[in-house]
């Protein structure tokens, strides 16, 4: 059994750091598994190897964050933020996901990425994050909520997968107010 679905090797390992080409096929697997097969993304086929390369090349071209959690060498999740819209007027906007591993949801490992790609989001003088979830998945609308998002709209019927038709909300966090608290390895607050 690998990490990703046993605990914790040991909660002191977990660590968040910047995403490297040798995680490529641990991002790939992730996101095909907690993505592609569900509606956490609409992306209806899955993405090679080669599609992550490409993307997270662009992403570190572009200046964006990749982080991994990573536990004694095993990714548990990801999360990066990107460009909201090409129009320059939404340059302090950005919009981010975060994708954890099956098994290692309720082990606090989104909200130790999501906390750290939101002071990445602060430093790099970022005004709003912006994302944009399935109406349907009330575990990842209330994971926002408990990291201060508040949904800011929905969109009825905007993406087609698994035959059905799916509606999108959009989470927002405007860094005005105070950051939230710190996470613990251990915290069992899901995603």
């Amino acid at each position: 059994m690998s990490s990703a679905t046993a605990p914790l090797s040991h909660p002191a390992r977990l660590h968040i750091r910047a995403a490297t080409h040798d995680d490529i096929p641990a991002i790939t697997r992730i996101y095909n598994e907690s993505g592609v097969s569900t509606t956490a993304s609409y992306d209806l086929e899955p993405v090679s190897t080669e599609n992550r390369r490409v993307w997270l090349d662009e992403r570190l071209n572009g200046g964006t964050p990749v982080l991994v959690a990573d536990d004694d060498g095993e990714v548990l999740g990801y999360a990066s933020f990107g460009r909201f819209r090409d129009k320059a007027g939404y340059a302090h906007t950005v919009e981010h996901s975060v994708y954890v591993a099956p098994g290692s949801r309720a082990l606090g490992v989104g909200r130790m990425l999501m906390l750290a790609l939101i002071d990445r989001a602060r430093a790099d003088g970022v005004h709003t994050m912006v994302g944009v979830l399935d109406a349907d998945n009330q575990t990842s609308i209330q994971f926002h909520e408990r990291l201060g998002f508040v949904e800011a709209g929905r969109l009825r019927q905007v993406g087609r997968k698994f035959d059905r038709w799916l509606d999108a909300v959009f989470m927002q966090l405007l860094f005005d107010g105070p950051a939230p608290e710190p996470a613990r390895p251990m915290d069992r607050v899901g995603a």
